[in-house]
């Protein structure tokens, strides 16, 4: 699978983030997926509650436009309303004919570090694998990289391939963490992991988020690709050969024990 990792910047203007997006699918016409980062729709802030929109709503119409427009699956961040007032931050799973394939609302909320995402923001409930270009797909936001049980149910739903979208918040040893687990994941699944986060918001932005570093992680935990600190847009392969040859030397999925973990 030929992926696009679409490290881009993401502003307070729903319609100008979109235009980055339609910018970003323009430069990777040979991508079979293309990743954005969590939150795509919107940066992070009191805005997103009035940004949020259903599923059907003009904003992800439009992203599945694009995606028709341009023949490539999308994997993005959107918000949407949620029966309590808050939202869902959710990711959306469109084909290359911009249908839906799925979605999931991110279950893992960050209240850490001295931020509350549960103020503005209403938990998922379940994981999510979809299928996208024949691939089954497990999707992952941002915290949850943080609990190796999702990851871990993912691969036990099938997928093929981990989709990492995030918005890291930045600060002291956030994005040593950052690569550190995104590999992680990798290893403990011996599974191909894409982790795709937004690019830096400059130093005086309020809360400041991203990291950039957007990742390409074999099923070896070997980093294929890093887009490094600043915008940008790069495509990547998967090679299925390569997970299969890992879980002959390494199958650690096959000597797990459960029944030993109570």
């Amino acid at each position: 699978m030929r992926i696009a990792l679409c490290q881009i910047p993401v502003g307070d203007d729903p319609k100008e983030n979109l235009e980055r997006v339609r910018d970003a699918l323009a430069t990777a016409p040979d991508a079979d997926l293309a990743i954005f980062p969590e939150a795509t729709q919107v940066r992070f802030g009191s805005g997103i509650t009035a940004a949020a929109e259903p599923l059907d709503g003009p904003w992800v119409t439009a992203l599945a436009e694009a995606a028709r427009e341009h023949r490539t699956a999308v994997i993005a961040g959107v918000f949407e309303p949620a029966p309590d007032g808050r939202v869902y931050n959710t990711a959306v799973a469109l084909d290359a004919e911009g249908a839906s394939a799925g979605a999931y609302r991110k279950i893992h909320l960050f209240d850490a570090f001295g931020y509350r995402e549960s103020d503005l923001i209403a938990p998922g409930d379940a994981p999510v694998v979809v299928e996208l270009c024949g691939v089954r797909i497990g999707l992952v936001t941002c915290y949850d990289l943080r609990f190796p049980e999702l990851a871990r149910a993912l691969v036990d739903r099938g997928a093929d391939l981990l989709a990492v979208i995030a918005s890291w918040a930045q600060g002291t040893f956030k994005e040593e963490h950052w690569v550190t687990l995104v590999r992680a994941r990798a290893i403990e699944n011996t599974v191909w992991t894409a982790a795709v986060d937004k690019a830096p918001d400059p130093p005086k932005a309020e809360g400041p988020t991203g990291v950039g570093r957007s990742l390409l992680v074999d099923p070896m935990g070997t980093i294929q690709a890093d887009l490094g600190p600043f915008p940008a847009v790069r495509v990547v392969e998967t090679d299925d050969a390569v997970t299969e040859r890992v879980r002959r030397i390494l199958p650690a999925l096959a000597h797990r024990r459960p029944e030993a973990m109570g």
